[in-house]
């Protein structure tokens, strides 16, 4: 038996729940560790000064903006190629991993022109705050301009799930993410034979650990990916090509996207309050970011098991597999927001937050938590929809979840009440919400799969 039938034949014969865990586990841990030093970085930062914090911050929903491109084009080859595959169909599994990757290289000319022309006046029109302002458009311009290895580290990731090597896929990340953690404090602080550098030192290393971990994941391909043979005409991209990868991929760039823009507009309505309440949010964000990774990394599992199995006819397989990662999802956000409702004051001194920030920070935690099992869910629910050719609910379902419910409910609850610590309760109402709309389009999506009656019933 040939290496790319072994392949096939584990997403589409080995037990779900083994197939599962080899699939999921390595990319949960090295999403955990890619959170990880999103959160060190801040960390780091805290300590130059409590502006600098902000400004970080603030930069969040704009580099946001090319992971949400990055993450969608990954995201479409993720389902697409193994969909390809499963149906025999290599010429077309090699020409979607191309036009994937044509597409990045031209997201990456976008943001770099953007990182040069714009960032500035980004931070001008949020804040009159020099150090804001200098510090933050310095940070976001390196992010901007070097991003060659967030938008071709996530598609090379990819590849290599689609080859089944999950493995691989985590070394890649966790290499890109020890990089990071290792050279923020030396070029923050400037320590041994490392320059100074501030904000910006926390800037070169987050892009420098993007390079390694694409670096790394492109020589794991070539070593051991035996299903995609990229042949320079795979490059040339073609409306159908587009089509395949869009169709899965663009909900979830709205998903982050969406995100990034009502994180933007929630720090205009909290810069009302104080910068220390953005500079909360902005702590909220990483840890939330951190809390979502293992559903990050249980999704990058499950998509190729469930399109490979839809395109291969195994509707056991395919509901089996969502069941499972769903109630996995589940019962790990309840925990993590057990785990954490016991700490706020803990996590915020890890941002060096002084007497004020905790004040605010401790009571926003509490409130925000909550919201961890709703918001968990829902992502697996819409990540099935867009893997189960239903891409239109997820974009509904993204819509709401990362945008209109949480800055409908933020500017109400602020307009009506102009009391923080009730706008705050805005986060766990927009997830609950999300979530019920969730469930009601993944219970319609199963029945127009022609599941049997039980299974309806158990959605």
């Amino acid at each position: 038996m040939s290496e790319n039938s072994t392949a096939e034949n584990q997403l589409g014969t080995e037990p779900i729940g083994r197939l599962l865990v080899r699939m999921s586990l390595p990319m949960i841990i090295s999403f955990f560790i890619q959170a990880l030093y999103n959160i060190v970085d801040s960390i780091f930062v805290s300590r130059i000064s409590e502006n600098a914090l902000t400004a970080v911050s603030l930069a969040f929903p704009m580099q946001m903006a090319a992971h949400a491109i990055a993450v969608g084009l990954s995201v479409g080859l993720n389902a697409r190629v193994p969909e390809a595959i499963g149906a025999k169909d290599e010429i077309r599994a090699n020409r979607i991993a191309g036009t994937a990757i044509f597409l990045s290289f031209v997201s990456m000319l976008v943001f770099m022109a953007a990182g040069f022309l714009f960032t500035t006046a980004v931070y001008k029109h949020q804040t009159d705050v020099a150090e804001i302002i200098d510090g933050g458009s310095a940070y976001l311009r390196i992010l901007w301009t070097v991003s060659a290895g967030e938008f071709f580290g996530q598609l090379l990731e990819k590849m290599l799930l689609c080859a089944g090597c999950p493995l691989s896929a985590m070394l890649s990340q966790a290499c890109g993410a020890v990089f990071n953690i290792i050279f923020d404090p030396l070029l923050i602080f400037g320590i041994g034979i490392f320059p100074r550098l501030g904000i910006t030192g926390a800037a070169w290393a987050t892009v420098g650990g993007q390079i390694a971990a694409a670096l790394l994941a492109l020589i794991m391909n070539l070593k051991h990916n035996h299903l995609i043979h990229l042949q320079p005409s795979d490059f040339r991209p073609d409306i159908s090509s587009c089509k395949d990868v869009l169709s899965v991929g663009f909900p979830s760039m709205v998903t982050i996207g969406l995100s990034s823009l009502s994180n933007y507009l929630i720090n205009q309505i909290l810069l009302s309050y104080s910068t220390t309440a953005t500079a909360v949010y902005g702590i909220w964000a990483k840890l939330q970011n951190f809390c979502y990774m293992p559903v990050f990394g249980m999704n990058n599992g499950m998509v190729p098991i469930l399109s490979y199995n839809l395109s291969a006819h195994h509707p056991d397989r395919v509901k089996k597999t969502f069941h499972m990662a769903w109630v996995f999802i589940l019962l790990l956000q309840v925990c993590l927001m057990v785990i954490l409702e016991c700490i706020p004051a803990s996590l915020l001194s890890l941002f060096n937050a002084s007497e004020s920030m905790k004040a605010i920070g401790i009571q926003a935690l509490h409130i925000c938590l909550l919201s961890l099992p709703f918001g968990g869910m829902t992502i697996i629910m819409t990540t099935a929809m867009q893997s189960l050719r239903h891409s239109h609910y997820a974009l509904i379902a993204n819509i709401l979840r990362q945008f209109i419910n949480l800055y409908f409910f933020t500017a109400l609850l602020s307009a009506l009440t102009h009391d923080l610590s009730i706008v705050w309760r805005a986060v766990p109402i927009a997830e609950l919400a999300s979530f019920i709309t969730a469930f009601l389009l993944i219970r319609s999506m199963f029945n127009h799969l022609h599941l049997s009656e039980d299974d309806a019933h158990r959605f």
